[in-house]
Formats: C-alpha cells, sequence, structure tokens
C-alpha cells in the first residue's frame, strides 16, 4: 500500500539561535490524521522544530510545505491565518490568559475569527465537555489544577476545527495519572475529528499514544518505527 503524499512536510530544516545550531538538516513527515511523536534529550532542538513548522518561527535554511504552500516563505498575515484557522498550538503550560475564565479562552479563537459571542461560548463549553473540563468553565486559569488547565488549552486548539495541532510537551507540567487522562483525551478527540497531530515529548508513555515516532538528535531526524 503506498503511503499517502504529506499533509505537512519539512525538508533539511536549518535553525540556530545564537552560535547555538538547534536544527541541522531535520527533515520529518505527517500525514492527514496521523498522530507523530517528535522525541529527543532535553535541549535537543524539538521545540524549535515543531516552531518552525507551525510558522512561529522561520528556518534559516530547507522548506516547510503545508498543503501546497511554503510556510517558510508565507507573509506574516497568512501565517496569523492559518494559526487562526488550520493549525490549532498547545504549549507546556497551557498559556491560558489569566484575565479570561476557562470558557472564554477557548471561545477567544471563534471571536476572533469572527463567531458573536453567544455562539463561540456555546461552541467552546461543548469542547469543554468533550475534555471533561465543563463543570471548570467559569473558573480562571489560577483556579484550576494543572490537568484541568491543560485540557482547556486543548479545547481551545481543537475549537476551530484545524487540521494540524502542534502539542509542545503538552503534559510536561502534570503527574502522571493527569497526564494519561489528558493525553487519552487528545488521542481519542484528534482520532475522532481526523486532526492531525504534532507531538512533542521526552517521556515514552506519552509517544506511545502516537501512531509513529521519530527522534531528534544532532538536529536531525531519524525514524524509531511505529508505537500503536
Amino acid at each position: 500500500m503506498s503511503n499517502p503524499e504529506p499533509l505537512l512536510a519539512a525538508r533539511d530544516l536549518t535553525k540556530a539561535h545564537g552560535r547555538t545550531e538547534a536544527l541541522r538538516g531535520a527533515s520529518v513527515q505527517l500525514r492527514s490524521g496521523e498522530i507523530l511523536a517528535v522525541t529527543g534529550a532535553s535541549g535537543s532542538g524539538k521545540s524549535t522544530l515543531l516552531h518552525c513548522l507551525a510558522g512561529i518561527v522561520r528556518p534559516d535554511g530547507g522548506s516547510v510545505s503545508y498543503g501546497g504552500e511554503r510556510v517558510d516563505r508565507l507573509p506574516e498575515r497568512r501565517l496569523s491565518e492559518l494559526r487562526r484557522t488550520e493549525f490549532g498550538v498547545v504549549f507546556q503550560f497551557g498559556q491560558l490568559i489569566p484575565e479570561l475564565t476557562a470558557l472564554d479562552n477557548v471561545a477567544l479563537p471563534l471571536m476572533l475569527g469572527g463567531a458573536g459571542r453567544k455562539e463561540a461560548r456555546e461552541r467552546a463549553g461543548e469542547w469543554l465537555e468533550r475534555f471533561g473540563a465543563r463543570a471548570q468553565g467559569e473558573l480562571r486559569p489560577g483556579e484550576l489544577s494543572g490537568g484541568q488547565a491543560q485540557r482547556a488549552s486543548l479545547a481551545r486548539a481543537l475549537v476551530t476545527g484545524p487540521r494540524v495541532v502542534f502539542a509542545d510537551e503538552p503534559t510536561g507540567a502534570l503527574d502522571s495519572l493527569a497526564s494519561e487522562q489528558v493525553m487519552s483525551a487528545l488521542a481519542h478527540t484528534a482520532r475522532a475529528t481526523g486532526t492531525s497531530v504534532l507531538l512533542i515529548t521526552h517521556d515514552a508513555q506519552v509517544a506511545a499514544y502516537a501512531d509513529r515516532e521519530v527522534r531528534l538528535s544532532d538536529g536531525a531526524v531519524a525514524p524509531v518505527g511505529v508505537t500503536a
């Protein structure tokens, strides 16, 4: 059986932070509907790779292609549009807006896209329900546990119906039980909606939720094998 064309592909990426080379010819492909884990030691460039793929930073060399577009060459306005409509991003510490309730944090991307507040809050509530966090909808981030906050972050990343979710160590700040609950919810929801997930992790138990794993070492990517 032939492999489908990748939805997102990076080829020969290089990126330096000052004198430190984070990426040295890294190449990776993400297929539609796939959960891909990128593992590697701390400081191996995993987050830099994610930021290049998501259009958050531009690589120094190489290319990033998404749906026929060169992400690394797009103007900032188009990149912002992609991140608002087709890309969802989840960070290790959630990065929820502290002044807003969990419900309004999830509704915000919809309102930025033009949805009315009532409609946005209704849809946000549905997504919090999917992740088992509806009861905490009116709480602010400071009142949430780590696992609850990360579930709200996942709901915010998925509420717009993105084709790709970029998850950067989404369980890195959680205990083992909360980590398992968050990853189970993410994997189930991604597979139910056909969303592709690029998962950055150093945890083998988290990587086991992926369909495939690659390892970043010395700024380059090598396959590890099928993990699920």
